[in-house]
Formats: structure tokens, sequence, C-alpha cells
């Protein structure tokens, strides 16, 4: 499911796909290797609808990208003002595709519903305008003593972050 895979193709000889799910395992779906492109999101409804504070996608065409199991177990929402539609699963909530009325050939997954290689990288980032101060942007992080696994921002760096305003 994670890794990608070499399956017959008659224009090629063959190809290679990589599968992603929902978390609770009812939606599968699958697109062709490598992925279009892939990105930070860090609109306001992206953040919103994964609950997080950017989203990170892998984008394909249309033609390159499949459900394989649970079609019936997608819901969508659609949002007219921005042009776009956003697919979940019904069971558990998780975000499976961001579609744009001016982009039909194209469909957006969560990069997070690949457990393995994708065949792109995000480099990009979209919304940085709306990005939050509260967004981790990289600052080093140490173990937090006695709490395995958990880590924390390096204390006493003497720079001090003024909040940004946002217009």
């Amino acid at each position: 499911m994670s890794k990608a895979r070499t399956g017959g193709d008659a224009r090629s000889g063959s190809s290679q796909t990589v599968a992603g799910r929902c978390l609770c395992g009812d939606v599968g779906l699958e697109i062709d290797f490598p992925a279009f492109w892939a990105w930070h999101d860090h609109s306001n409804a992206s953040r919103h609808a994964h609950g997080a504070a950017y989203a990170t996608y892998v984008g394909c065409w249309r033609k390159h990208f499949r459900v394989t199991k649970g079609g019936t177990k997608i819901t969508r929402f659609e949002d007219k003002s921005a042009g776009a539609t956003r697919s979940f699963c019904a069971r558990c909530g998780t975000p499976l595709l961001y579609e744009r009325v001016r982009a039909p050939h194209m469909v957006n997954i969560p990069r997070a519903l690949f457990a393995g290689r994708t065949g792109r990288e995000p480099r990009y980032h979209l919304g940085i305008e709306e990005m939050q101060e509260w967004t981790y942007t990289g600052a080093p992080l140490v173990p937090l003593k006695g709490y395995p696994g958990v880590v924390r921002e390096r204390p006493g760096t003497g720079k001090r972050i003024e909040p940004r305003v946002l217009g």
C-alpha cells in the first residue's frame, strides 16, 4: 500500500503507482508515480479543513488518480465562493481531495495520506501571507528532559520575535 509498485501499462510497458488511504481505511486511492507537484498551503481554508497550521498537498492530473476502495464513502463540501470542492471520508473525516474549478484536470491530495514516496518534495508555499504567527518555522529543537519523544524549541536565543500583523 505505501510503496510505489510496478504494474502493466499498454503505453509504456510499465507504470508505477503509489497508494494512500484515509485514517480508518474505508477509502483507498492511488496516483501514478511521480506526482506532478507538491506544496504547503497556508491558506485559511486549508488550515480549517485540516485543523492544522498548514496542509501539504501533492497534485496530479485527474487521469492519473483513482479511488481504489470506498468511493461511496466519500462526502464532498463545495465552496462556491472559492470555486473549490473538498472531499472527506464520511466515516473518519480524513480530508481526501481538494479540487478547483479553474483547474478541472488536476486533483490535489493531502500528502499525509501516502506512507511512501510520491516522487515530489513540497518545495512551494501557497497562501504564505495567511500563515499564522504560531506556525512552527524550523527553530532548533532539543529533547525535553524526562519526556521521551518530546522536543521543544531551544531556549535562550536572545531574540524576541515580534508578532506579525497580516493585512
